[in-house]
């Protein structure tokens, strides 16, 4: 529950007091916030006492009187406005007319009520400007963390192409300068180094786009009937080379048929993800486990390996953008950071989620979860395709 500071202001102190009893115990309802909003109520006979209770600790919303001794309230109004403060005005007072209102309105209040009024409707009143105030305060914080968010990313991203770009770099060099002599032999793990890295920078690419397009709301989606084993079987083809050179046994378990309505190429993207890093991560001579079940209502993918592990705080941030986990035994592997995002984000599309379980030195068992019926309804444009 959200407690908003009111800072009441009259001359009457009548009217403060009433102000205070009615918003005690009060409690308002938010139902565009999911919230409930309590008051703390304060007060200033005065617009000068007002205008220093500002100064040293400036309310969420005031009830401002229009006529009181000495300053107004739309002289008031007046200075609030130089201090540009993140605060709501509602004006209060017995000679309400649409002239005053359109007055006050011009100078920064929020809403207008008239004298006298009932608790209900001051309940009211204040209902909608906490709404707007909370409202617009959580606008302000999320454009903020946008902002955050996007400063990391392209900070990151810069930290991750600068490396591969340096070595390019320092291999052309060596080209350009014939350092290596005139034999063109010479150059052969030269070139091999500058094209690992340009792949390298391209899958980056590549995951940078995917995770975009998700992102975005623009992947366009086929939806027919999945067979996950089959799509499996498909993705063990495509890590089979990389295995093979390792040593590394790879083998599926599927027993009952597990089929889904889902993307084909958003599955294929989920198991390769997976494998992949499977296979990268893994000890040479280890082994990756892949099965395929029903878990309740929803299809169960999971891809076990026998590699280094992972202590609890690296799981806990295995998900993110561009994490990847350095240890000795994995400091050579290049990635791009953004597979497992792009699996937690795919698997979300199909109301599924993924966790790992893993201890150091024990390998890890990466589980991803996802509905058998049709996805949720989604942003993405969805095109069901074999659909029965």
């Amino acid at each position: 529950m959200e407690t908003l500071r009111i800072l009441v202001v009259d001359d009457e102190a009548g009217m403060r007091l009433a102000v205070t009893r009615a918003l005690r115990e009060a409690r308002v309802t938010l139902p565009e916030l999911d919230m409930e909003v309590a008051f703390a109520v304060d007060a200033a006979e005065s617009g000068e006492e007002a205008l220093e209770r500002v100064a040293h600790a400036p309310p969420d919303l005031l009830l401002l009187d229009h006529k009181m001794p000495g300053l107004s309230g739309l002289e008031v109004l007046d200075e609030l406005a130089k201090r540009h403060l993140d605060l709501l005005v509602i004006m209060i007072t017995a000679y309400a007319t649409i002239e005053t209102a359109v007055t006050a309105t011009q100078r920064g209040a929020f809403d207008f009520l008239a004298k006298p009024f009932t608790p209900e409707e001051l309940r009211g009143v204040l209902a909608k400007a906490a709404s707007r105030l909370l409202l617009a305060r959580q606008a302000r914080r999320l454009a903020h963390e946008k902002r955050q968010v996007r400063f990391e990313f392209v900070r990151v991203l810069g930290h991750e192409l600068q490396a591969p770009l340096a070595a390019v770099e320092s291999s052309l060099d060596v080209l350009r300068t014939r350092a290596l002599g005139s034999e063109l032999s010479a150059y052969d793990g030269v070139l091999g180094r500058c094209t690992a890295r340009l792949g390298g920078m391209q899958r980056m690419i590549r995951d940078l786009l995917d995770l975009t397009r998700i992102e975005s709301g623009r992947l366009e989606r086929r939806l027919a009937d999945v067979d996950l084993a089959e799509a499996a079987l498909a993705a063990l083809d495509t890590v089979a080379a990389a295995a093979a050179a390792r040593g590394i046994t790879l083998e599926l378990h599927a027993g009952t048929p597990v089929v889904l309505a889902a993307d084909r190429g958003e599955i294929d993207m989920i198991l390769h993800n997976l494998l992949s890093n499977a296979v990268k991560y893994n000890r040479d001579g280890g082994r990756v486990d892949v099965t395929i079940a029903h878990a309740g209502n929803r299809a169960a993918i999971e891809v076990a390996d026998t590699g280094a592990g992972l202590t609890r705080e690296q799981s806990a941030r295995l998900f993110q953008e561009f994490v990847r986990i350095r240890t000795p035994e994995n400091a050579h592997v290049d990635g791009s950071g953004l597979g497992l995002s792009i699996v937690r984000r795919l698997a979300a599309l199909y109301g599924g989620t993924v966790r790992v379980n893993s201890e150091p030195g024990c390998g890890a068992t990466f589980t991803v979860e996802l509905e058998c019926g049709l996805p949720a309804a989604t942003a993405f444009t969805a095109v069901a395709e074999g659909a029965r």
